[in-house]
């Protein structure tokens, strides 16, 4: 009897072997070819999953954005501290172990691959904006007076910017530190000023200074 392929388990396959060239040879060689041989495929038996190489890369980056997803859902409940929920989603962001290293590292590949690539763009600006949902609901569960934008714009570039480090920089951004600064970041968070409320202008303000009106 012929073989029994599951298509869902070959695609991931695929994907796993896509990360590991990208990891060893960079995104350029991310090739339909390379990624086959890498699988142990033939090129004709991977392009019955991914007719092109856009299409292969594009489904790559939907994976990576979907195990984030699942590892966020799949965090235990932090039984009502919103602090709590805050380090617990922070740290499924962020490369806290070797798996998520190399997600990571594959995840910066993409996102420099995606200032070229119209296709890829779009999926890292869904990304983009997910993230930027997900800080501002943080941020409003633990700072509900605080400048929200402000404070969301901060707890992105603080996330990004570890990324980014512990990819450069490993040795010297490891998993304690950066949950050191994340939980620093969240205690800061909750005494952060509270947005302030303008004035209203007084009846004097809002009148015109004399002269200023001219009658044609």
């Amino acid at each position: 009897m012929p073989k029994v392929v599951d298509p869902a388990r070959r695609r991931q396959d695929v994907v796993a072997a896509v990360w590991r060239v990208v990891r060893r040879d960079g995104l350029d060689r991310a090739s339909v070819r390379n990624v086959a041989r890498e699988a142990g495929l033939s090129a004709g038996s991977l392009r019955h999953y991914f007719a092109t190489q856009p299409e292969l890369l594009a489904f790559t980056l939907r994976t990576i954005i979907e195990r984030i997803e699942e590892r966020i859902a799949a965090a235990p409940p932090p039984d009502g501290d919103p602090r709590e929920r805050a380090a617990r989603v922070l740290d499924e962001l962020l490369p806290m172990d070797a798996e998520r290293a190399a997600e990571n590292h594959v995840w910066l590949a993409f996102t420099a691959r995606a200032l070229v690539d119209p296709d890829l763009r779009a999926l890292c600006e869904e990304a983009h904006t997910a993230l930027r949902a997900g800080c501002r609901a943080l941020v409003a569960s633990l700072a509900p007076e605080a400048d929200t934008e402000l404070e969301t714009d901060r707890l992105h570039a603080l996330v990004d910017g570890l990324a980014v480090h512990a990819a450069l920089h490993p040795r010297t951004t490891t998993p304690t530190r950066m949950r050191a600064a994340i939980s620093a970041h969240l205690d800061a968070l909750k005494h952060a000023p509270a947005t302030a409320t303008p004035e209203p202008a007084s009846p004097h303000e809002a009148l015109p200074p004399r002269g200023a009106v001219h009658h044609g």
